[in-house]
């Protein structure tokens, strides 16, 4: 599995899930990150995860195949 991390920018406690899949290249959309949340692909701190603008924080684990991202500040 690869592991990343993602940095929240110091004016901004949280960054949106879809936002997040986005920036980190693992959807080639908004819409294509939205259908990925939909359809189960995404979980958060081990659980799937369907919202899709679902804030994320500081500690917080996403993993979509096998790409995890840890939030950090």
């Amino acid at each position: 599995m690869e592991k990343r991390t993602f940095k929240l920018k110091k004016d901004s406690p949280f960054i949106e899930l879809v936002k997040l899949l986005k920036i980190e290249g693992l959807s080639q959309t908004g819409g294509h990150g939205k259908t990925q949340i939909e359809e189960g692909q995404v979980s958060v701190n081990g659980d799937e995860e369907f919202r899709i603008r679902r804030k994320l924080y500081k500690g917080d684990i996403v993993t979509l195949d096998e790409v995890q991202i840890e939030i950090v500040s």
